[in-house]
């Protein structure tokens, strides 16, 4: 068919996968769209748990991890091989998610070639160029590049805007994860990691953990284990801490000797997405330095300590799902105390609303990807009543015509 428009999606990283696989799906489902799938294998064991639990089978995979590789090796090995990829396969547009290294790498690849780029979760800032790091810049460099933004909400969008990009490049979608989440949480299997054998019928309250901030390697990281140490050791009989490892050595040569010990600290390997999923469904509250479970919590009304001292992702922390705690050790076990022992704090949090989607983000994705080629209408954007809908005709597909016709 003629108006069929081969698009390629990129993406290295565990998280990337699981924002990206909603968009996969869809477009192997939609008649517009030719997906061709690539990953460069920046996380590999975790990047294959999740296409196992959402069936994606990838076109090309790169493998460009290298044991103790820098970040300027990892980064020419992918812009590299993602080059002569698009030189061979020619896609009409290539889609990136979010602030990895893959992700500017993908943008680069795509630029040198004079392809259109779609970020997917475009827009997040933080306002400091260095936390998160690499991330803060990848995010930025590639929202230079793209042609069509697709942000999660509103304050994104807002950022791009306030850096020139014109409003009609711009689509609110709502947060993919969002979506995958959903998904993920509907399947019903038990867990597959053995170590959370019975959790479900655990009596006590179950913290899930996550830290793996390259910003916080070292001193950081040393505060938030003794922490953890702190808290299990005060709430042993009620309370249970299941910290998912990142399979990282640094970190593990940090954490494993302060946490190894204590019995009610379950330390596992990466979970399959659909483990994970069940896992902050039981959960009672979350701690965490993650982009992404800052975005999935709330959606399980489930309270967020961000152990970071900034975030790109305010909006939970504006409403009230989510809470900045940074990484000294008594103010994570300060705040874990309070929503441990404050039913009524914990209530505010619980209850506060979700701001990052209603799991109908891909649904407009794939509308604004056919808007862009002049295939469809714009999408009303997530959060919008219909009537503060602006009805421009797709200047972004005479941009990209222009682009692909150079």
């Amino acid at each position: 068919m003629p108006d069929v428009r081969r698009v390629m999606v990129v993406y290295g990283t565990r998280p990337e996968a699981i924002k990206v696989a909603p968009l996969v799906i869809g477009l192997t489902k939609a008649a517009l769209f030719e997906p061709v799938v690539v990953v460069t294998g920046q996380h590999r064991e975790m990047l294959d748990q999740v296409h196992e639990t959402f069936g994606i089978e990838p076109d090309a995979d790169l493998g460009i991890m290298r044991q103790g590789q820098t970040l300027a090796e990892l980064t020419s090995r992918a812009v590299s091989g993602l080059d002569g990829l698009v030189a061979a396969c020619r896609p009409d547009v290539v889609v990136v998610q979010g602030d990895t290294t893959t992700t500017l790498a993908g943008a680069l690849a795509a630029f040198y070639h004079r392809v259109p780029v779609v970020h997917l979760e475009a827009g997040l800032r933080s306002g400091d160029l260095y936390s998160p790091f690499p991330e803060e810049a990848n995010r930025s460099l590639t929202s230079r590049i793209a042609t069509l933004h697709l942000a999660p909400t509103s304050d994104s969008a807002d950022n791009l805007l306030r850096e020139g990009v014109p409003a009609e490049l711009v689509v609110v979608t709502g947060n993919t994860v969002v979506d995958a989440l959903l998904r993920s949480t509907c399947t019903g299997h038990g867990y597959r990691e053995p170590r959370l054998a019975g959790l479900d019928d655990d009596g006590r309250r179950v913290i899930v953990v996550t830290a793996h901030r390259r910003e916080s390697w070292g001193r950081r990281m040393e505060g938030i284990a003794r922490a953890l140490s702190r808290l299990a050791a005060a709430g042993r009989r009620d309370v249970r801490l299941v910290f998912p490892m990142h399979p990282n050595p640094e970190l593990r040569r940090t954490l494993l000797p302060r946490l190894g010990r204590h019995p009610n600290i379950t330390l596992t390997e990466p979970l399959h997405y659909g483990d994970f999923a069940r896992l902050l469904r039981r959960s009672y509250l979350v701690l965490t330095d993650s982009g992404g479970i800052q975005e999935e919590a709330p959606s399980l009304d489930k309270p967020v300590l961000v152990m970071r001292d900034t975030t790109e992702r305010p909006e939970a922390i504006r409403t009230g799902a989510a809470r900045l705690v940074g990484t000294e050790e008594d103010a994570i076990v300060a705040g874990v105390s309070g929503l441990l022992h404050s039913p009524e704090e914990y209530r505010r949090m619980a209850r506060a609303r979700n701001p990052y989607g209603d799991g109908r983000a891909t649904e407009r994705a794939l509308a604004a990807l056919a808007h862009l080629f002049g295939l469809g209408p714009r999408p009303v954007p997530f959060g919008a009543l219909p009537e503060q809908h602006p009805r421009t005709e797709p200047a972004v597909a005479r941009r990209t015509r222009r682009a692909v016709s150079r």
